[in-house]
C-alpha cells in the first residue's frame, strides 16, 4: 500500500450521535430504512429514532433484564434476544427472545419447542424472495444463537417469527457469539470451545442445512480467546473478529480472521500490538474497506486488513452495522459506549 494512502481522506466519516448517557457497552443497533431505526442496551432498554438517529425517544424498558440482540422485519414487527442470568449481576429475566408487532412498544415473549435456552448473543435474518399469485413476496427466516458463557444454543423461525424451534449446540462448541446466514441454508457461527475461558479457543463453525448439523471450519491453537462478531460484504470475503482475554500483559497482539472462499477456510490478520485492545465489533463496506471496534478505539482498513489505522468509533463497539441506500451506496451505524452513524 502506498504510504500516502492514509493522507486521502475517506469519503465516508463517523459522527457521534446524541444518545442517553450509558455506563457500559451497548450491545445492538437495527435499522431497517435510512431513517428508522432501534438500539438496545444492558439496562433492558430499547430507544427508536425516525429521523436518522438525530433525536431518539425511550420506547420501552424491562427492569432485570439484559437486552443482547435485535432485529426487525420490518417498522412493526420486530425480535430482541436476551442474555439470561447468571453472567451479568442483576439480571433476573429468564425469557431468551421477544417478539413485538407494534413497532417496539409492548413486547411478549416468544413461545418455542425444544430444549431451553438460557441466552442469546445475535439475531440474523435471511429474506428469501418468491412468487406469490404473480407478485414478488417475501418469506423470512430468522435464526439465533448464545450465549456468551454458555450454553450454546440455537433458535430459528421459518415463517417470520411465527413458531420456532431451538436446539443444543454444546456438541460443537460451548459459547455462541454471532450468526450469518448467507441463506437458509448456508451460514458461520462465532463461538468457543470452552466455557472455562482459560482453556477456550476461538472457533467457527458452518452449515449447509439450515443449522441442523456444523463443521469445525476454524480454530484458534492459542487458550483465552474466542471469536466475537463477522462481517461478510461480498459472498466470499468475509472477515471475524477473534478476541483475547489472556491474563498476561505481555501477550499483546490482537488478530482479524479473513477469508477469500466464503468460509470454508480462514487466515489470521494482525490488527496491533495492545493488550488492551479487546476487539468486538467488525463491519465492511467493500472487500477491502473496513472497521473494527476495541475496548479502547476503533480501527480501519483500506487494503483487506494489511494495515490498519486508528478511527474514531468510541469505547467498546459491539455492533457495527453496514447497509445500502437506494443508489446502493452505503451507510452504517455502529453501537458501543456511544452510538455513531457513517455517511
Amino acid at each position: 500500500m502506498p504510504d500516502n494512502l492514509w493522507q486521502t481522506p475517506s469519503p465516508k466519516k463517523w459522527t457521534k450521535l446524541t444518545t442517553e448517557p450509558y455506563p457500559g457497552k451497548q450491545d445492538d443497533i437495527y435499522f431497517i430504512d435510512e431513517k428508522t431505526g432501534w438500539y438496545i442496551n444492558g439496562s433492558g432498554a430499547l430507544y427508536h429514532t425516525t429521523d436518522s438517529g438525530a433525536t431518539w425517544e425511550k420506547r420501552y424498558e424491562k427492569k432485570g433484564s439484559f437486552f443482547r440482540t435485535l432485529a426487525f422485519l420490518d417498522e412493526q414487527n420486530g425480535f430482541i434476544g436476551t442474555v439470561g442470568t447468571d453472567y451479568f449481576p442483576k439480571v433476573t429475566d429468564t425469557i431468551p427472545l421477544y417478539r413485538t408487532k407494534d413497532g417496539g412498544k409492548t413486547w411478549t415473549a416468544v413461545d418455542y419447542k425444544g430444549p431451553y435456552v438460557k441466552g442469546l448473543c445475535a439475531i440474523d435474518v435471511v429474506k428469501e424472495p418468491f412468487i406469490n399469485h404473480g407478485k414478488t413476496d417475501y418469506k423470512y427466516h430468522i435464526f439465533a444463537v448464545g450465549r456468551v458463557g454458555s450454553p450454546a444454543n440455537l433458535m430459528v423461525s421459518h415463517d417470520g417469527g411465527d413458531t420456532w424451534v431451538s436446539q443444543s449446540m454444546n456438541d460443537n462448541c460451548k459459547m455462541l457469539f454471532d450468526i450469518k446466514m448467507f441463506d437458509k441454508n448456508n451460514g458461520i457461527v462465532c463461538a468457543a470451545t470452552s466455557a472455562d475461558i482459560a482453556q477456550s479457543n476461538a472457533l467457527l463453525l458452518k452449515t449447509s442445512d439450515g443449522g441442523k448439523t456444523w463443521r469445525k471450519v476454524y480454530q484458534s491453537n492459542r487458550p483465552y480467546e474466542t471469536t466475537w462478531k463477522v462481517s461478510f460484504p461480498t459472498e466470499k470475503v468475509g472477515y471475524a473478529t477473534l478476541q483475547s482475554y489472556h491474563l498476561d500483559p505481555t501477550v499483546k497482539q490482537q488478530r482479524v480472521l479473513k477469508t477469500t472462499d466464503g468460509g470454508e477456510s480462514w487466515v489470521e490478520l494482525d490488527l496491533v500490538e495492545d493488550a488492551g485492545a479487546r476487539q468486538f465489533g467488525i463491519g465492511f463496506l467493500t472487500e477491502n474497506h473496513g472497521f473494527v471496534g476495541t475496548m479502547n478505539s476503533g480501527y480501519e482498513t483500506l487494503d483487506g486488513g494489511k494495515t490498519w489505522q486508528k478511527t474514531d468509533l468510541g469505547r467498546a463497539c459491539n455492533k457495527i452495522r453496514i447497509y445500502h441506500d437506494a443508489n446502493k451506496q452505503p451507510y452504517g451505524y455502529a453501537i458501543g459506549v456511544e452510538v455513531f452513524k457513517l455517511k
